[in-house]
């Protein structure tokens, strides 16, 4: 019997493991995806100027609008950014650790204004900043 050409073997489980996403890899991909949405909606709230966000004396005390066009813009990047890692594009990776990055820091800026929201989002941020750094590709070393 003749042996299979290359092309018709590569779809079965035999397959290269550098093709397929680490389950971290996925959960960062994921969350990215949910986060960036949440964001956005924080930021139409933002700029509805909702009469949930407050904050008096403030370092980096932002019109509510400006916040909330800041958000808008870091879910998009967000969920772009989850899409390419999902999708495992080259540029994912790198693209989710820079969203997540930016992400963090303006939620750390955000505290004030919306503490319960910000907190849990920063740690969401960290934990796909971990996840992309230190898990890639198919290996699941460690998990």
């Amino acid at each position: 019997m003749a042996a299979m050409p290359n092309e018709t073997r590569r779809g079965h489980k035999g397959s290269d493991s550098s093709d397929r996403l680490s389950g971290p890899s996925i959960f960062a991909g994921a969350v990215l995806m949910l986060s960036g949405p949440l964001s956005i909606l924080l930021g139409a709230s933002g700029i509805a100027g909702d009469n949930l966000f407050a904050a008096s004396q403030y370092v980096y005390r932002f019109d509510l609008t400006a916040w909330g066009w800041i958000h808008i813009v870091v879910g998009l990047a967000l969920v772009v950014a989850g899409l390419g890692v999902v999708t495992n594009k080259s540029w994912g990776r790198g693209a989710g650790i820079a969203a997540a990055g930016i992400s963090l820091i303006t939620q750390f800026m955000f505290v004030p204004y919306y503490p319960l929201w910000a907190i849990p989002v920063m740690a969401l941020d960290l934990l796909i900043i971990f996840a992309l750094t230190r898990f890639h590709g198919g290996t699941n070393s460690g998990w």
